[in-house]
């Protein structure tokens, strides 16, 4: 294999704003694309595919505010298409578009496979290498560094390699910077993809970058990105999280982390690699997406351990049961409570807590867990229950109120309006309280009601939200009789903990889990406190 002899710098090139945007239920406003713009450009990729200048009002107001920008690591890269067929290249409006835009680097998108020729665009393969070649040249001729999109490349290839290196070659005598060889398909598998691009770098690397931009129908894109770049390709195109149309592009956060860890490419500016969970996560959240848990590097399971034997393992060495250190990617350790933990993971969680957990202690926590998982709860998500419970079998709890009473009346009216009442009535150091409150809910009116007391002597209390409310049957054969299970998470805008109520009731469940909440948000307060007194810092 013969590449060029100077070598080329790896480059990242991010598409999430344009390809990933034809994602199912994907949609961004001009300000979101330019926040997430500018959090690529903190994690330091090179290239952002912005999408097609002025081709819609949004388009042109973002590309407004893109030029106003100072780009720290990347550059913003204007995508388009080849002219058509009965158009020159210098008259084609769309091609004028990219030439006037003030992006330096235009994408643009050709045809490779003849089954597109024949079915979609309805040219002869000579006047398609001229489409190609007409549009490069004329960029290329504007001052723009071209990045060819041979769209299909690989379809392409399997059906007539000389054809769809003939258009390769079309682009890089016109002047094209880079060929990225697209599975726009997603129909190919590793060995197919390294073979072509190996061959594809010892026929024109020496003359141009050669890319790979992969989509995931297969289940192969990040595969495929990564064989392609053993085979030589110095360009890797995709989008943060994999997100795009059908199954989506290849996960370039996956691959940003795979090519630095795994392959000692290096694909980021130093440090870079340590924002991105950072980065994956903000990207999910601008998109109203939970991040995915299971996600490589930076899902919240990544580096999750469960079984006990794990958690010793852990404990003793981390690389016994982690494939890398989760601070390189910026993510962190969990040690997740269930039936199968072991003491290791119950001295480690009440360490956290800031709970002293004896041997003897561990083994009794580790008991009431079995006993209450059997029962339906479950810790995985619950860490602020869990924090509860160790406080609870240790003597460190300390009740956040006494409960005398709680009811719920919920009132349909006639004309179809739903009312929801909620009356509490607790003790806090010896007062009574009663309190009524309305909601949307009866989950609502309770939190209202609650809260309208407690605040009273823990106003602190007043600024937690909840931010998630999750309800399981957990035995559907019983219908309405079934045990449910209810999971709350909450957020005072530092700290996020989830809490969980079990019940046959499903309001009852509600209560249970909005008290540990809101419970488990005083105990770290109260904690939090202490700690500062034992140092001499005002808390």
């Amino acid at each position: 294999m013969t590449h060029s002899a100077a070598p080329r710098s790896f480059e990242l090139y991010d598409a999430t704003l344009r390809d990933g945007m034809q994602g199912e239920g994907m949609a961004l406003s001009a300000e979101e694309k330019l926040r997430v713009a500018t959090k690529l450009d903190e994690l330091g990729v090179h290239l952002i595919e912005a999408g097609f200048p002025a081709s819609n009002p949004k388009e042109q107001e973002l590309f407004g505010l893109l030029a106003r920008e100072t780009w720290r690591h990347t550059t913003i890269a204007a995508f388009g298409m080849t002219r058509r067929r009965d158009v020159r290249a210098d008259e084609d409006p769309a091609l004028r578009i990219l030439a006037e835009c003030f992006c330096d680097v235009t994408t643009i998108v050709g045809k490779t496979w003849g089954l597109h020729l024949e079915k979609v665009v309805r040219v002869d393969r000579d006047e398609n290498l001229r489409l190609i070649a007409d549009s490069v040249a004329f960029l290329h001729g504007e001052g723009k560094r071209v990045i060819y999109d041979a769209e299909h490349f690989f379809d392409a290839w399997r059906d007539d390699e000389a054809y769809a290196l003939r258009c390769l070659r079309a682009a890089v005598e016109a002047g094209a910077d880079t060929l990225s060889l697209c599975d726009t398909n997603g129909s190919s598998l590793p060995l197919q993809i390294h073979d072509a691009v190996a061959r594809v770098v010892q026929e024109l690397g020496a003359h141009a970058r050669v890319a790979i931009h992969a989509h995931d129908d297969a289940g192969c894109g990040v595969a495929n990105s990564l064989l392609a770049v053993q085979a030589g390709a110095t360009q890797v195109q995709g989008t943060t999280n994999g997100i795009g149309e059908r199954t989506g592009n290849a996960n370039l956060t996956t691959i940003t982390a795979d090519l630095e860890l795994k392959m000692g490419v290096r694909s980021l500016p130093e440090g870079g690699l340590a924002r991105l969970t950072e980065t994956s996560h903000f990207v999910d959240e601008l998109l109203n997406r939970t991040p995915r848990a299971t996600q490589p590097y930076v899902g919240r399971n990544a580096f999750a351990h469960k079984g006990g034997l794990h958690v010793a393992g852990i404990r003793a060495d981390a690389r016994t049961f982690e494939h890398v250190d989760p601070v390189e990617v910026g993510n962190t350790r969990d040690v997740l409570v269930s039936e199968l933990a072991g003491k290791g993971t119950i001295i480690e969680k009440a360490t956290e807590a800031g709970v002293d957990v004896d041997d003897a202690q561990a083994v009794r926590i580790i008991e009431r867990v079995k006993q209450l998982e059997h029962e339906g709860y479950q810790f995985e998500a619950a860490d602020g229950s869990f924090e509860l419970l160790l406080r609870r079998e240790t003597g460190a709890y300390e009740p956040l109120f006494t409960l005398e009473s709680w009811r719920v009346i919920v009132e349909q009216r006639a004309e179809g309006r739903v009312e929801t009442e909620a009356t509490i009535k607790i003790w806090i150091g010896g007062e009574r309280y009663v309190r009524t409150a309305e909601g949307n809910g009866p989950v609502h009116a309770l939190d209202a009601a609650l809260r309208s007391a407690i605040v009273q002597v823990h106003p602190h209390l007043r600024d937690i939200e909840l931010t998630d409310f999750k309800v399981r049957i957990l035995d559907s054969t019983k219908g309405t009789g079934a045990t449910t299970r209810v999971l709350l998470d909450a957020s005072d805008g530092q700290d996020t903990w989830g809490s969980i109520g079990v019940s046959e009731n499903v309001i009852a469940a509600s209560w249970e889990a909005l008290v540990d909440s809101l419970s488990r948000s005083e105990q770290a307060g109260r904690r939090t406190a202490s700690d500062a007194a034992a140092s001499g810092v005002e808390a």
